[in-house]
């Protein structure tokens, strides 16, 4: 947070997609989104804007998530080919991912398959959702929300929540 105790345009974004996911559930595949400027939206795209329910009174800083068309591509490739226009000045991806208590990956199968099925069904288990968004000028910020911990209130917050995540991204303006 800044000094005046308003959250950052990023931070704002990061929350509005959380909450976007969070309405179609759980377990479902990546997402990637480009973050615009929401004032340069409206005054290059006004039809657009008017489509996607642009709100004209957003703060003069905020910015707007595109969820872009991933097309069940594995993330990992899709984020070493991608390459933002200029018009795009940060981006955001929402992965969801199973976290095992310490020790547990001792008892791991090493074949992916079965590794998978037994991280699945592992009776301790938690599933989480992350979304990191990451800025041209390289910052960032994260939200994390644990599965059956849907309040607005049990949001986790942080700036690295994910930083090999936040990495990625950041590379995709590199």
């Amino acid at each position: 947070m800044s000094g005046n105790d308003q959250p950052s345009a990023l931070v704002r974004a990061i929350a509005e997609i959380e909450q976007h996911v969070r309405e179609d559930g759980w377990d479902q595949p990546a997402r990637l989104y480009a973050l615009a400027p929401t004032a340069d939206l409206l005054s290059r795209e006004p039809d657009l804007a008017a489509r996607i329910g642009i709100d004209e009174d957003a703060p003069a800083d905020s910015l707007t998530p595109i969820e872009q068309d991933v097309s069940g591509r594995p993330i990992e490739d899709l984020l070493l080919e991608i390459a933002w226009p200029d018009t795009v000045t940060g981006c955001a991806l929402v992965l969801e991912r199973i976290v095992l208590p310490p020790g547990a990956e001792e008892q791991m199968p090493d074949e992916d398959g079965a590794a998978t099925r037994w991280a699945q069904e592992h009776p301790d288990r938690s599933d989480v959702r992350v979304v990191v968004g990451v800025m041209r000028d390289g910052s960032r910020a994260s939200v994390l929300r644990i599965r059956g911990h849907e309040a607005d209130d049990e949001l986790i917050r942080g700036a690295e929540l994910s930083p090999e995540l936040g990495n990625a991204l950041a590379e995709t303006f590199a």
